[in-house]
């Protein structure tokens, strides 16, 4: 009998630990870094080239949501830049064939959470549109993108992390539940 609880625990502890390897939980993952179906290199892109960040992510200024870039953002480079590389033909068979890059979430907030993006931007921004102000909004909460080679989760993103931000008198955020919270 102690053999099969023995055995029985250590099941249990391993299955736990695969389910938590395969996806994390959200909010709370610090230094998450999941493996895209394609490489893409921010620091290349937002870095070397100076991409706006609202050019890929066009009106993450405007909604409550940042998009994932259309690969017709993509494409309106590569048609002609880096034509021969092994990922991006596979960029061009995708967009040729009308199918999506199943890109893999890397900031994740509780379903009963929102973030409204245009809010943020606009405020850490003070309002400008200039791409400069834009990028350094973004850094903060995503940290400095423009010098990742793979994006990956740098701050918590939890309550008192946010809490922490709009307590400041220079924020002058919300901080009743319903500000956040579903």
């Amino acid at each position: 009998m102690h053999n099969r609880s023995l055995i029985w625990v250590a099941s249990l502890l391993v299955a736990m630990l695969v389910a938590a390897c395969e996806k994390p939980s959200p909010g709370y993952n610090k230094g998450y870094m999941p493996t895209q179906p394609l490489p893409y290199d921010h620091s290349l892109h937002a870095g070397d080239y100076k991409i706006p960040c609202l050019y890929c992510h066009a009106q993450a200024d405007k909604s409550r949501h940042a998009t994932v870039p259309t690969l017709n953002i993509c494409m309106n480079c590569h048609k002609s830049v880096a034509v021969n590389s092994p990922h991006i033909k596979k960029l061009t068979e995708a967009y040729n064939n009308d199918e999506s890059i199943p890109w893999v979430k890397v900031h994740m907030l509780p379903d009963f959470v929102h973030f409204p993006h245009n809010a943020h931007i606009k405020k850490l921004a003070n309002g400008s549109k200039a791409p400069e102000e834009v990028k350094q909004a973004c850094f903060q909460c995503h940290g400095k993108i423009d010098q990742m080679t793979e994006v990956f989760q740098t701050k918590d993103l939890s309550m008192g992390w946010c809490l922490e931000c709009h307590r400041k008198p220079e924020s002058n955020g919300p901080q009743n539940c319903s500000a956040c919270h579903y």
